[in-house]
């Protein structure tokens, strides 16, 4: 063990400068989620019969269906462009989190973390 330190270079400055950049870390990564949560996230299926829209914080906040795509006769094909819809409204806002994450963080992969 090295005097006066922690094993592995651990001393006193080098350990302050950990922690200052860790709260940096923290504080990017806080920023860059509010960020994220005033976004929102827009996505079609059917050729733009439907359009889901989500934010940041992974929320449905709205869907829109024309007119012409309801056909009371084939009700599972709306629903299956709705749900279609939804998934990649939520995937996008979840694909643009994680790459967020990844740049906050410069792809150290912290479990738990998005």
């Amino acid at each position: 063990m090295a005097k006066g330190g922690l094993p592995g270079g651990f001393g006193g400055a080098n350990m302050n400068n950990l922690i200052k950049q860790a709260q940096k870390m923290q504080k990017d990564m806080e920023d860059m989620q509010k960020e994220l949560e005033t976004k929102t996230f827009e996505a079609t299926a059917g050729g733009g019969a439907v359009t889901a829209r989500a934010n940041g914080k992974n929320e449905v906040l709205e869907i829109k269906i024309k007119p012409e795509v309801v056909d009371e006769d084939d009700i599972e094909m709306l629903e299956d462009l709705v749900l279609t819809a939804v998934n990649q409204a939520l995937k996008k806002a979840q694909d643009e989190t994680s790459a967020g994450m990844k740049k906050v963080t410069g792809g150290m992969g912290i479990p738990g973390m998005f």
